[in-house]
């Protein structure tokens, strides 16, 4: 399945919307290990598209595959309209990736000033430093930093060249709340100038918080796309935490009830349909009390739709 959906504002069609990275009916094996079986995966210019999986799902394999340092064993990948390989679209692409050793003894400015120089028409310095929150530190040296300082230097080199198209690899690893919402404003002033990001992430409130569109991957298939909103829709339901003397055996055994786990002192349910399981509940519990009915997050949908697909095997 191949989803498209409309930026926000705009009066274009999606399908109107060029295409900037492409995997068309992709395979990729290591040795007996399949890590991608006939993968369909569009990402439109503009868009801010999450990649999610559980561990071993195939992301990693596809953003390499992207990035041209894997070649596929079937189909096509393409990006910005060519070979991922060709020298002039590596000029058009950014990427953050978990993987790599920077050199330790240059100081912050002296990577930034050394990326920079790769590229034809690099950000200023200046910009880097403050997209990145990196002004006090320029002079440090990037083994004296910590794990999120180090992080930030890496979202810095991966923009310094100005990108249309950004690949970021949990860029948000170690980063502290406030680090953290810095550089989700700083992604959407990156796609407010018209560049494209491609993000995998582990933590799914900020692919909710910033993709246009989901898609989830497991066992090399992707399995759901759509907008967060969509996939939330599609296996979320509704989740209900209350104070109950209801043993979790007995409230695993309403009818509708898809999971319960003890939250404090409190039970959280969660159930496709919320009206049925609470009349039960006051039913069953005159005492019940802290009552309360939110709709189920993106870290649900996710969880439902993995756990769906490994029980079935097959998609």
């Amino acid at each position: 399945m191949i989803a498209t959906l409309e930026k926000t504002g705009s009066v274009q069609p999606a399908s109107a919307v060029p295409i900037v990275a492409s995997l068309e009916g992709v395979n990729k094996n290591y040795g007996e290990v399949r890590a991608l079986k006939g993968v369909n995966f569009r990402v439109r210019a503009g868009e801010v598209v999450a990649l999610l999986g559980p561990n071993g799902a195939g992301k990693t394999t596809a953003v390499k595959l992207l990035l041209g340092l894997l070649q596929p064993n079937a189909g096509k990948v393409r990006v910005l309209g060519g070979d991922p390989t060709n020298p002039e679209n590596r000029m058009r692409t950014g990427a953050m990736l978990q993987v790599g050793r920077v050199p330790e003894t240059l100081r912050v400015r002296e990577h930034i000033d050394l990326f920079s120089s790769y590229y034809q028409n690099p950000m200023p310095a200046a910009a880097v430093l403050s997209a990145a929150g990196l002004e006090n530190l320029s002079e440090r040296k990037f083994g004296d930093l910590s794990g999120g300082q180090r992080q930030r230097v890496l979202f810095a080199l991966a923009i310094c060249g100005n990108p249309d198209l950004l690949f970021l690899d949990e860029p948000t690893v170690g980063l502290d709340v406030e680090a953290r919402r810095m550089l989700w404003d700083q992604i959407r002033q990156l796609v407010g100038r018209g560049k494209t990001v491609l993000l995998t992430t582990h933590y799914l409130q900020e692919a909710d918080a910033l993709a246009d569109r989901v898609a989830v991957i497991n066992k090399g298939e992707i399995i759901a796309e759509g907008s967060p909103a969509e996939i939330k829709a599609q296996t979320a339901g509704k989740r209900i935490r209350c104070v109950t003397s209801l043993p979790m055996d007995v409230l695993r055994g309403i009818p509708g009830v898809t999971e319960v786990k003890e939250d404090r002192e409190a039970f959280e349910l969660h159930t496709p349909q919320a009206e049925p399981v609470l009349r039960e509940l006051l039913a069953r519990d005159a005492s019940l009390s802290g009552l309360e009915v939110s709709a189920a997050g993106l870290e649900e949908a996710f969880l439902a739709l993995t756990q769906d697909s490994s029980k079935n095997g097959n998609h």
